[in-house]
C-alpha cells in the first residue's frame, strides 16, 4: 500500500501523549489537534499502530477533506473520491459519523447522501448496477465540523480501548486509554512499583503493567482491517513479531490494588491474567484508611468515585480528605490522582505540584499531581 494520511481519535487531552507515540512508531507528518492526531503511513504503520497504541481510540484512512454548505456540495465531493481504491466488488460499505455547528446537521440524512454518492462511483468504476455487500467490511465515517468535512475508513473496528482483558469491569471503570495516558504521565515505565488503594476493576494497574513491560495493547486481538488486501497478512505477522520483539520481561516492576471490595480484587486478578501481566500484579482487601507508604518508594495511581455513578457527592469527598491524610509527601513517593471535584485540593488538604486537565468520557477532570 502506498503512503496514506491516516487519523487517530483520541480523548480530549492526550493528543500531545497519542503525537509522540506515533513519531516513536516511525509515523510521518504527525500533526496533533483537538481530539485527533493526523499522520502518514503506510500498511506497515496501519497495523503498527492499531497493534501498539495505547492511546489512539482506532486508526482511521483519510480519504477526503473539504468544505460542504449543502447536501450537493456533500454528494459531489464525497463522488470525487478514489473509493475503488479500497472498496471491492463484492465488500460492504456502511456510514456513521457526527457534525457538529454544520450546516449539515441531520445525521441520517449524511449518511444517506454520503452512502448513495460511494455507491454512484462504484457503480461507474465496477460497471454493476447493485452491489450484493457480503465481503469484507469497509466501515466509513464522517465528521463534520464547523462545515468542514472528514471522510475516513475504519481499519480498527472494535475501539482500541477494547484490550480484550476487560469483559466484566467495575461499577465506573475508567477507559483503558486513559489509564493508559495517566500512566504515561506517571512515567511508570521508569517506576518498579505502581499501587491502587481504589484498584475497582484493576485497569490503572495493568495498563500501568503493560507499559512498563512494552506489551502491546492490542498484541492479542483482531482488527477489521486484518481481512483487508491492502494490508496483507504478512504485514500483521512482521508487525506482531516487531511488537514482541521489544517487549521488556527482564524487570523487577511489580503492581499492587487494594479495594474494600472482593468483587473488585477478583476482577483485579482475573483481568490480570487474561492481559498477560498476571504474574507483575497482586491484589487484596484493604481499606483506604490503613494505607501507608511504607516501602523504598512508589507510584500512586488513583480513580476514586466522583459522586456520579459510585458514591454520592458527600462521600466521594470525604474519600479524598482521606486520601489527603493517607498520601503523605515522601521521598521517592508520587501520586497521580484523576478527580473531576473542582475543589479537589481544598479537599485533599494542599495544591498539587502539577495538573493537567483529562477527559474521562464526557466529564471534564483534572489529573492532580504530587511528586516533591
Amino acid at each position: 500500500m502506498e503512503t496514506l494520511q491516516l487519523c487517530a481519535p483520541c480523548l480530549f487531552g492526550i493528543e500531545g501523549i497519542l503525537g509522540d507515540e506515533l513519531r516513536r512508531m516511525d509515523a510521518q507528518q504527525v500533526n496533533s489537534q483537538n481530539g485527533r492526531v493526523f499522520f502518514s503511513g503506510g500498511a506497515d504503520i496501519i497495523a503498527r499502530a492499531n497493534i501498539g497504541s495505547r492511546y489512539a481510540e482506532r486508526i482511521q484512512i483519510v480519504i477526503g477533506r473539504f468544505t460542504a454548505l449543502s447536501f450537493e456540495d456533500l454528494f459531489q465531493n464525497v463522488h470525487g473520491l478514489p473509493w475503488e481504491r479500497f472498496i471491492g466488488k463484492t465488500d460492504r460499505f456502511p456510514v456513521k459519523g457526527w457534525s457538529l455547528e454544520s450546516k449539515l446537521h441531520s445525521i441520517p440524512d449524511c449518511q444517506s447522501i454520503i452512502k448513495k454518492a460511494v455507491a454512484e462511483r462504484l457503480k461507474k468504476s465496477y460497471n454493476l448496477s447493485w452491489f450484493e455487500e457480503t465481503g469484507s467490511l469497509y466501515q466509513i465515517q464522517f465528521t463534520i465540523l464547523k462545515d468542514e468535512v472528514t471522510i475516513l475508513i475504519d481499519t480498527s473496528g472494535a475501539g482500541l480501548h477494547k484490550r480484550g482483558y476487560r469483559a466484566i469491569a467495575g461499577g465506573a471503570p475508567i477507559k483503558e486509554t486513559l489509564a493508559a495516558a495517566i500512566a504515561d504521565l506517571a512515567r511508570v515505565r521508569k517506576a518498579k512499583r505502581v499501587l491502587d488503594p481504589c484498584c475497582g476493576s484493576g485497569t490503572l494497574l495493568i495498563e500501568s503493567a503493560l507499559s512498563a513491560l512494552r506489551i502491546a495493547p492490542g498484541i492479542r486481538r483482531k482488527f477489521i482491517s486484518s481481512s483487508w488486501n491492502q494490508v496483507p497478512t504478512e504485514v500483521w505477522r512482521q508487525e506482531r513479531e516487531r511488537a514482541r520483539e521489544l517487549e521488556l520481561q527482564d524487570t523487577n516492576f511489580s503492581a499492587w490494588g487494594g479495594d474494600i471490595d472482593p468483587q473488585a480484587i477478583s476482577l483485579t486478578m482475573d483481568n490480570a491474567k487474561k492481559a498477560g501481566v498476571g504474574n507483575r500484579i497482586t491484589a487484596a482487601l484493604a481499606n483506604l484508611s490503613e494505607f501507608e507508604p511504607n516501602s523504598d518508594g512508589g507510584v500512586v495511581l488513583c480513580n476514586p468515585p466522583y459522586g456520579e455513578r459510585l458514591m454520592d457527592v458527600p462521600a466521594a469527598e470525604g474519600l479524598i480528605r482521606e486520601m489527603g491524610r493517607v498520601f503523605i509527601p515522601k521521598p521517592y513517593w508520587s501520586y497521580y490522582i484523576i478527580s473531576s471535584h473542582d475543589n479537589f485540593e481544598e479537599l485533599f488538604g494542599r495544591q498539587a505540584d502539577k495538573r493537567r486537565k483529562l477527559y474521562n468520557g464526557m466529564l471534564r477532570c483534572q489529573l492532580y499531581m504530587y511528586y516533591r
